[in-house]
């Protein structure tokens, strides 16, 4: 049976009362972009002990002590990764997002592909949030088709790389430290011969940019940008893993480990337009009663119910093939397509209940709305997962 054990309902309340008491006083702020989430994401790192824990088992790794590799001890337990970004999304998705995308793509990718020098350097910094990353795979004509119509390219000079190309759609661009940038190795052979390969980039190398923060429908709390690079000279020890390995497969893991925790943040979503409903079904007078003894009302509450149990089962059963060691693609994108569309559909019902009131910020479901909407956008599309699954199931 699926069930919260001790220490993760203990995680739980630690992160619920850091969001009450440091995250939902900042919500505004952070909504209309008066300050940025990276402060806050260190705090939230030091008040739960998360800095300290991820910096000593990945200095036992270097010492060569593979039993403490923060890798196996991830796959253990990443349950308690997905509570702490359920938590964060019954308040901010956008907060989530942003800590999730530095710590679960930029930093896992070093510290599962990366050497001990790029560990040490990189990847420490950026799993302990002392530095922001990035992870840059989309490109502005290359969207769902990422490998294919990428025009991002690294010519080999002696002993560097030189990379020209743009990336767009990348969550913490803006104010990323350290980027992990996906580029065809150009050596004159044919372009759909060429090798895709990532590469470990800090700002402040020459060539290297970025633009300002989109303005965005949600998940405002998490600046989007894009990144150029004009001639960057990257030297031959930035990049990450062996030339000769296939990165093609690499990135799909990464983008599988991307749409893995998206139903735990359509989870958080789900539980607080849910619980927020209940309680104004119960309390909210129309006609001389609660408008919770209204048909229509049940039968929107039952209706998220059923999505909610259906997410919790989903997030659970994740956590279990995590820890298994074990990959299926297939219900990675089918989950991934399902949460999303029932995360949009539950934050709109919530909308309803409320009425009016829904509609204004005060009641915080239009902000869960907003941000709900990328989940169906963000780490491929609806459709883009859809298919993914009816082709790899068509293969079997």
């Amino acid at each position: 049976m699926f069930e919260l054990q001790d220490q993760h309902k203990m995680i739980e309340q630690a992160v619920r009362q850091f969001c009450e008491k440091e995250l939902i006083p900042q919500i505004e702020a952070l909504d209309k972009e008066e300050i940025l989430p990276y402060d806050l994401i260190r705090k939230m790192m030091d008040s739960l002990g998360l800095a300290d824990m991820v910096r000593f088992s990945l200095e036992k790794r270097l010492e060569g002590k593979e039993e403490e590799d923060v890798v196996k001890l991830a796959r253990q337990d990443i349950l308690v990764l997905f509570i702490v970004i359920k938590e964060l999304s019954r308040v901010s998705p956008g907060f989530a997002m942003s800590w999730g995308t530095s710590i679960g793509l930029c930093g896992q990718a070093i510290i599962s592909k990366g050497t001990n020098e790029q560990i040490k350097e990189y990847g420490i910094p950026v799993m302990c949030f002392d530095k922001i990353g990035c992870w840059a795979l989309t490109e502005p004509e290359a969207g769902s088709d990422a490998f294919g119509a990428m025009k991002s390219v690294a010519k080999p000079d002696g002993d560097y790389y030189i990379l020209n190309g743009t990336k767009t759609f990348i969550t913490n661009a803006p104010y990323a430290d350290i980027m992990i940038v996906y580029a065809k190795i150009d050596r004159g052979q044919p372009k759909e011969e060429q090798p895709v390969h990532s590469f470990i980039l800090e700002r402040g190398m020459e060539g290297l940019s970025t633009g300002k923060p989109f303005d965005k429908m949600g998940m405002r709390d998490s600046p989007t940008g894009e990144i150029f690079m004009d001639d960057v000279k990257v030297p031959k020890s930035m990049l990450l893993g062996a030339e000769r390995d296939n990165i093609r497969d690499t990135a799909k893991e990464s983008l599988g480990d991307e749409r893995s925790g998206l139903p735990a943040m359509a989870l958080g979503i789900i539980e607080k337009c849910y619980e927020q409903s209940l309680k104004y079904a119960r309390e909210r007078v129309q006609f001389g009663r609660p408008i919770g003894e209204f048909q229509a009302v049940q039968l929107k509450l039952a209706n998220m119910y059923i999505h909610l149990q259906n997410v919790w089962n989903i997030v659970y059963r994740t956590a279990w093939l995590s820890k298994e060691g074990k990959r299926d693609f297939a219900f990675t994108c089918a989950t991934k397509a399902y949460c999303a569309q029932v995360a949009l559909e539950v934050a709109m019902d919530a909308i309803m209940i409320h009425g009016g009131y829904g509609y204004m910020r005060e009641y915080h479901l239009e902000k869960l709305a907003r941000d709900a909407k990328l989940l169906e956008i963000g780490a491929g599309t609806t459709d883009i997962n859809l298919l993914t699954v009816a082709r790899l199931e068509l293969q079997k």
